[in-house]
């Protein structure tokens, strides 16, 4: 299952390499991980090491492979544009690499990426443009993925709700951050009626039925 999507990520790359870097970006380790707050994410240090090569990684985040695959490749441009950025010695981040500034809208929007601004994170919410879907399906990367890591309500209730050791919300975050709220929320599965509660915005796949459960309301406290 995962060995057919690096496989697409890995091939992805070399291509939009060519096609928008003029080759310049250094080979990476593609990882297909979980990280629940950001569709995904690059080392600013290369992090892997095969005899005395050194690379960076890019991940993908596992969660969020069920969205389009033109967003998923948008993803995927939005950190080679970083790479771009560390290569050529431009700094285009800053507040740990949180806030995109207007350096990193130019790079992304000059490789057919549509970049809008966002409270606290900058120019970082991504889009694939007309032009990049154009160049996703010429090439043949345009292959959907039908499957994703989800949170079960099983590991939600066992576990308290924590999703992971960042405290995510599951919600976007590199490219599509929103912020986290403190009252109570409702979520219920329609087919089997079951029902749990979360102090914050979380996603939660109903173990019985397996879909996505909805929010039903939010309790202030």
């Amino acid at each position: 299952m995962l060995s057919k999507d690096s496989d697409l990520m890995e091939r992805a790359f070399k291509i939009l390499n060519e096609v928008y870097f003029e080759n310049c970006l250094p080979e990476v380790v593609i990882t297909i991980q979980s990280k629940p707050r950001a569709y995904g994410y690059i080392t600013t240090v290369p992090v892997w090491k095969e005899n005395d090569t050194y690379f960076y990684e890019i991940n993908i985040t596992a969660e969020y492979l069920y969205r389009p695959i033109v967003n998923v490749m948008a993803t995927l441009q939005h950190e080679m544009c970083h790479l771009y950025a560390m290569v050529k010695g431009i700094k285009d981040t800053s507040q740990n690499g949180r806030y995109h500034n207007k350096r990193f809208k130019q790079i992304a929007e000059a490789r057919d990426l549509l970049i809008s601004h966002a409270e606290g994170i900058g120019y970082s919410v991504t889009e694939p443009s007309p032009k990049f879907i154009e160049t996703i399906k010429k090439y043949g990367l345009d292959k959907d993925i039908n499957h994703y890591r989800g949170l079960f309500v099983e590991s939600i209730i066992g576990k308290g709700g924590s999703d992971g050791d960042n405290g995510g919300s599951g919600l976007p975050g590199i490219d599509g951050t929103q912020k986290k709220k403190t009252s109570t929320r409702k979520y219920i599965c329609k087919s089997c009626g079951i029902s749990v509660r979360a102090t914050k915005d979380v996603w939660i796949i109903c173990g019985n039925c397996k879909k996505d459960m909805e929010k039903v309301e939010a309790d202030k406290g």
